[in-house]
C-alpha cells in the first residue's frame, strides 16, 4: 500500500504540524482541521463550550463574513464543510476538488484563525434544540452512550457529556468562546490533513500562508483518569419506550498498550462481519436484537471495550445473558486460529479499501499526530498478525471480569431488572482480574 500513497508530516514555524497524503490515484481531495480541545477540557461550568464554538465559528469569520457565501464558494469547488466535536478533539474539514484546494484551505484556515463569534444566541437555540434527544420531558439523562462515560469516568471530564447540558449551555457567553478559542486554538494544539492527489510542497505553502494566524502556544493539560472501584457498575434509566438501549463496557487501555492489538482482534472476533460471533449468535441465529455491535472508544490514556445493542424491552435478560456468555467462551478457549485467519484476512482487504477512501487517510494517518505518531496501515496490520491464541485469551482473561463490568440500560422497567443483571455477571464473569 505504501506505492499508493505517500505520508509526509511536516512542523510550521508556529507548531502547527501539517500531514500530506499524495494520493495521485484518488480523483478528489480531502483538507481538514483537527484541535486537540473536547469536552474534556472542560469544567462542568463550562462543559458544552468546544462543541458551541464549534458551531459558532460557522456563523462568519474575517475575510469570510457571510458564511452563507463561504458555503457557497465550497460547494461550487465540489466541497461540503463539516465539523463535529468528540471528547478530546474537535475537527473542521470539507472535501474539494484538487485544483481548487487553496479554496478549501483559505475557508477552513479563516474560519479557526480569525471567526467573527457572530451569531452566538442563534446558535444556542440551536443547539438545544440539538440536546433534546439526549433528555426526557423532566430534563433527565437518557442517552445510553453518555450515561455510560459517566458511570465508567465518574468526575473526570471525560465523564462529561460532549454538548453540555442544557443550564451550562444556556449560561455560557461569547466571551466564555473566545476565551475558549484563546487558550485552545493554537499550532501545538492543531494538526492539519490533506489526502488526494496533491503535492507536499504546494499543500505547505498553502498552509503557511492560510494558518499563520495561529500562536504558537502549548498542548492542553489532560489528566489521566482513575477508574472507579470493585465492580459490577449499573446505570438502569426507566424510560417509556418500545426498544430499550443496552451499553456493555470494560476499561480497556489505549493504542499504545501492548494489549490493544489481541482486544483489537477480540473485537473482529465477536463484530467483523455478519458471520461473526456477536451478529451470528444474538441476531441470526436467535433473534434476540435487531442492532448490535463491539468497539473500542479510545483515548491517548484510556479507553473502553464496548458493546451496545437495542432490543424489545421482554429481551434484556436474554441479551445480556448471551453477550456475556460469549465473553466467557473467549475467557475459556483460545480461538481457533483459522478463525484468526479469516479475521487477518477481512483485515487485509479493509486495509486496501482505506487506500481509496479520504477520511480513513486524513483521520488514521493525518488527525492521529494531535497524540502520537501514527502507525502505517502494514504496522497496524503486523501487529495483528503476531497475535496468537494464548494471547489473545490472556487479555480476555484481564479484560472481562465482575470487577471491571459496566452495564447501563435505558428502557421501560430496566429498574426491576439489577437483581438479575447482577446474576448474569457472577453467572459468566470470573470475579476478579487474574
Amino acid at each position: 500500500m505504501s506505492n499508493i500513497f505517500q505520508r509526509h508530516c511536516d512542523t510550521l514555524e508556529n507548531g502547527l504540524r501539517v500531514v500530506t497524503i499524495e494520493a495521485p490515484h484518488l480523483h478528489s481531495a480531502l483538507a481538514a482541521v483537527h484541535v486537540r480541545a473536547g469536552s474534556r477540557h472542560e469544567t462542568p461550568a463550562t462543559n458544552g463550550v468546544t462543541h458551541f464554538l464549534e458551531h459558532v465559528l460557522f456563523r462568519g469569520s474575517e475575510n469570510f463574513p457571510d458564511s452563507l457565501a463561504a458555503n457557497a464558494l465550497v460547494e461550487d469547488a465540489g466541497g461540503s464543510l463539516n465539523g463535529m466535536t468528540l471528547r478530546d478533539q474537535c475537527a473542521f474539514d470539507t472535501p474539494i476538488h484538487p485544483t481548487r484546494l487553496e479554496l478549501a484551505l483559505r475557508v477552513l484556515g479563516d474560519m479557526v484563525t480569525r471567526p467573527l463569534f457572530a451569531g452566538v444566541d442563534l446558535e444556542r437555540e440551536i443547539i438545544l434544540e440539538e440536546m433534546m434527544d439526549e433528555v426526557d420531558s423532566d430534563g433527565r439523562d437518557i442517552d445510553a452512550g453518555n450515561l455510560m462515560m459517566k458511570l465508567v469516568y465518574g468526575g473526570h471530564p471525560l465523564g462529561l457529556k460532549v454538548a453540555g447540558t442544557t443550564d451550562t449551555v444556556k449560561a455560557l457567553t461569547g466571551g466564555d468562546l473566545r476565551a475558549h478559542h484563546a487558550k485552545h486554538f493554537n499550532g501545538a494544539s492543531a494538526v492539519v490533513s490533506v489526502a488526494g492527489p496533491v503535492r507536499r510542497d504546494e499543500v505547505l505553502d498553502l498552509t503557511r500562508a492560510c494558518f499563520s494566524g495561529l500562536p504558537k502556544g502549548c498542548l492542553p493539560d489532560e489528566e489521566a483518569p482513575v477508574l472507579l472501584p470493585t465492580g459490577p457498575h449499573l446505570e438502569l434509566v426507566d424510560l417509556d419506550e418500545s426498544q430499550t438501549d443496552l451499553c456493555i463496557s470494560f476499561p480497556c487501555p489505549p493504542e499504545t498498550h501492548p494489549d490493544h492489538p489481541a482486544l483489537a482482534m477480540i473485537r473482529a472476533v465477536l463484530d467483523d462481519s455478519i458471520t461473526s460471533r456477536l451478529q451470528r449468535e444474538i441476531v441470526e441465529t436467535r433473534g434476540l436484537a435487531y442492532s448490535i455491535r463491539a468497539g473500542m472508544e479510545l483515548f491517548c490514556d484510556a479507553g473502553t471495550f464496548d458493546i451496545d445493542a437495542s432490543c424489545t424491552p421482554a429481551k434484556v435478560l436474554s441479551v445480556v445473558d448471551a453477550v456475556l456468555a460469549l465473553l466467557r467462551e473467549l475467557t475459556q478457549r483460545p480461538v481457533p486460529q483459522d478463525e484468526l485467519n479469516r479475521v487477518l484476512a477481512r483485515r487485509r482487504i479493509a486495509l486496501d479499501f482505506h487506500a481509496d477512501d479520504l477520511n480513513t487517510l486524513v483521520n488514521c494517518l493525518g488527525a492521529m499526530e494531535l497524540f502520537r505518531p501514527p502507525e502505517t496501515f502494514e504496522e497496524n496490520l503486523a501487529a495483528l498478525e503476531r497475535v496468537t491464541p494464548a494471547h489473545l485469551l490472556d487479555v480476555a482473561r484481564r479484560t472481562f471480569t465482575q470487577d471491571a463490568l459496566h452495564l447501563c440500560a435505558v428502557g421501560p422497567r430496566v429498574g426491576r431488572l439489577k437483581k438479575q443483571l447482577f446474576g448474569c455477571a457472577k453467572k459468566h464473569l470470573p470475579a476478579h482480574r487474574p
